[in-house]
């Protein structure tokens, strides 16, 4: 689940300035807040599963795509399906990552339903399922139980959770809280470990920086990002999904011709020096580390992976710690292969590595664009 929302920093005092002179300064907005009326619009609905699904629609997902289809069923069940037109094939070739960002979805889902005094019962993929992809069978089929729920205290955190890509400060994490993030972690059959800043983070670093640059610098696999990313609030608005590019500065850069798609596609360009720069501030700043493993034996074992994170997810918002997944080294494509063996040497122990992320102290960030519920019923 690794949406690198923010490429770049521009530096944007002269840039600023000058956009902001005549018609230019109307321009000069910051994030979208129409793209965020999710966020405020969560628990509205009157009907107990839309209520648990406007809560659900918030769940972290990779490259924020959202590719959640919802068909309600009679009064105490629903159905989850993935739009097909919502993966990333060149980054996520056999869908793991989409499917971990479902069972996060479910797993939200599940947390909302008991609140309000619903169990709901997770049948993952009840059709059957394709290792090397998903299609149009269901991803699950979720009956809810009256009366049965339990409520969990880390629902209370739902808006708080944040996939925070800032660079991180410089106090260590105390080992008390990577205790409970790890602990957070331990279910579903999931394997959760944390590490502080030791010689396992120090390699994490670097390893998870060379990953970075070996998916910016693969062509097709940087194009997939620049393909969603949204350039400005307007951008934003229309397409609340993916990766968003906001603020003042972003949008002195494309009045000025700055940033553009095109140049975020260039290795050559001065924003796509910059980008690299500030990942590289960000990857260094990684105070420690946290990773989800299982056998991943089947598309269950990726759904139990995102029920497992979406809790450490939260578990992070209550502790007021910054977390973001840096999982480039994970993924399943040619150019990656190396990085991807060295990982799991590091940190596997005989296990796939389904979710690694850094940890760490940071500030407040906003929460990211959302599509509101309509767009996710059938």
């Amino acid at each position: 689940m690794s949406s690198r929302r923010s490429f770049l920093k521009l530096v944007g005092g002269g840039a600023v300035a000058a956009a902001a002179t005549g018609a230019g300064l109307v321009a000069l907005k910051g994030p979208s807040e129409s793209a965020r009326a999710p966020w405020r619009e969560a628990g509205r609905p009157e009907e107990y599963r839309r209520k648990a699904l406007s809560w659900a629609i918030l769940a972290p997902n990779p490259h924020n795509r959202q590719p959640w289809l919802v068909e309600l069923e009679g009064r105490n069940a629903l159905t989850l399906r993935v739009d097909l037109e919502r993966r990333l094939p060149e980054t996520d070739p056999f869908d793991r990552q989409i499917t971990i960002g479902c069972g996060a979805f479910l797993e939200i889902l599940a947390l909302a339903a008991a609140r309000d005094g619903y169990r709901a019962e997770v049948e993952a993929f009840p059709e059957g399922q394709d290792m090397a992809t998903l299609d149009r069978r269901p991803v699950a089929r979720v009956r809810f139980v009256e009366g049965e729920g339990t409520p969990d205290p880390l629902f209370a955190f739902v808006l708080d959770r944040r996939s925070n890509k800032d660079v991180y400060d410089s106090r260590d994490v105390p080992s008390d809280a990577l205790a409970r993030l790890a602990q957070a972690g331990r279910g579903f059959g999931v394997s959760a470990s944390t590490v502080g800043n030791d010689a396992v983070a120090a390699k994490l670093r670097d390893l998870t920086w060379r990953a970075h640059v070996a998916e910016v610098t693969t062509p097709r696999t940087l194009q997939e990002s620049i393909d969603l990313t949204r350039i400005g609030a307007a951008e934003v608005a229309a397409n609340p999904d993916g990766i968003a590019l906001e603020g003042p500065a972003i949008e002195a850069g494309r009045l000025l011709g700055l940033v553009s798609r095109e140049k975020l596609a260039d290795p050559g360009s001065v924003v796509f020096r910059q980008g690299l720069d500030l990942y590289r501030e960000k990857a260094m700043s990684a105070r420690a580390f946290g990773w989800l493993s299982n056998e991943n034996r089947s598309r269950t074992d990726q759904i139990d992976a995102g029920r497992a994170y979406a809790r450490v997810n939260l578990e992070a918002a209550r502790l007021g710690l910054g977390i973001h997944p840096w999982s480039q080294s994970l993924q399943e494509y040619d150019e990656m292969r190396e990085l991807h063996r060295e990982v799991h040497d590091l940190v596997g122990r005989g296990k796939r590595v389904q979710m690694l992320f850094r940890i760490g102290h940071a500030p407040n960030v906003g929460p990211a664009p959302r599509r509101r519920l309509e767009h996710h019923l059938a």
